[in-house]
């Protein structure tokens, strides 16, 4: 009785974080819609199922991510570094970059709804094969780009140099891209650094970062070890906005 007692503590305790963790929007929305509009919530039958779904949903995707992807993401960066070899791993941290780029949910959304925009702007035809062409080549670029950021990122943690000086020239970059890029790239580029950033990518280049300044001597996981999703949401403005410029 007292195993399967511990046993329901330790399934439960995930779903109460993640009722912990959603409690503010809850909130704010229950606030608003109550006290600020005055009105009923609609259908609060199917609001609280979809509620209740997110908590468990939340709870299990961050037990995957504590079970398998921060662990293989860290055992991978570990063995390429014990391994030597600078190719593979560069080779590896482009791949992993360039591969949970393209599969990150966000930015297939960004880019189906970027090249709906398009076509309805006469930026390009209307036709759904045009809109396909336009919304993969956004999400290639974009992914290629985070690519290339998480490989420097690598480089950086290798030869242990400062990240802000990194940063500060790739903002300049994206300043000056800013004024040559047509203006209706702009914004989708913009807002394509801030989706490169989520619920696959993170895990895995975190891992990556955190593994690979635990395997080489001298550098810190704290210090070295983080600052590749930065580079991820940097390089991707660039990249979008040269696609705008060129196609």
């Amino acid at each position: 009785m007292d195993w399967v007692l511990s046993k329901f503590v330790i399934l439960l305790k995930p779903l109460l974080n993640s009722f912990r963790d959603l409690a503010p929007i809850i909130i704010v929305v229950g606030f608003f819609q109550l006290v600020v509009l005055q009105q009923p919530i609609p259908n609060i039958n199917d609001i609280l199922i979809g509620t209740l779904l997110v908590a468990i949903g939340l709870a299990l995707f961050i037990r995957g991510l504590e079970t398998g992807l921060f662990p293989i993401g860290e055992s991978l960066a570990y063995s390429f570094a014990r391994k030597g070899s600078l190719f593979w791993l560069l080779g590896f941290a482009f791949a992993l970059g360039f591969g949970t780029t393209v599969a990150e949910p966000a930015l297939i959304a960004v880019a189906d709804e970027a090249a709906h925009v398009a076509a309805e702007g006469k930026v390009i035809d209307a036709s759904e094969e045009a809109m396909e062409s336009y919304a993969l080549g956004l999400r290639l670029t974009v992914a290629l780009s985070v690519g290339i950021a998480i490989l420097v990122g690598v480089i950086r943690i290798i030869k242990g140099w400062p990240i802000h000086y990194l940063i500060i020239v790739g903002y300049i970059g994206v300043v000056v891209m800013t004024g040559f890029a047509p203006k209706e790239i702009v914004g989708i580029a913009y807002d394509s650094g801030g989706v490169t950033t989520s619920t696959i990518t993170v895990p895995l280049v975190t891992a990556l970062g955190v593994g690979l300044a635990s395997s080489i001597k001298g550098r810190s996981p704290m210090i070295d070890g983080f600052g590749l999703i930065a580079f991820a949401s940097l390089t991707p403005m660039i990249f979008v906005m040269v696609y705008g410029m060129f196609f």
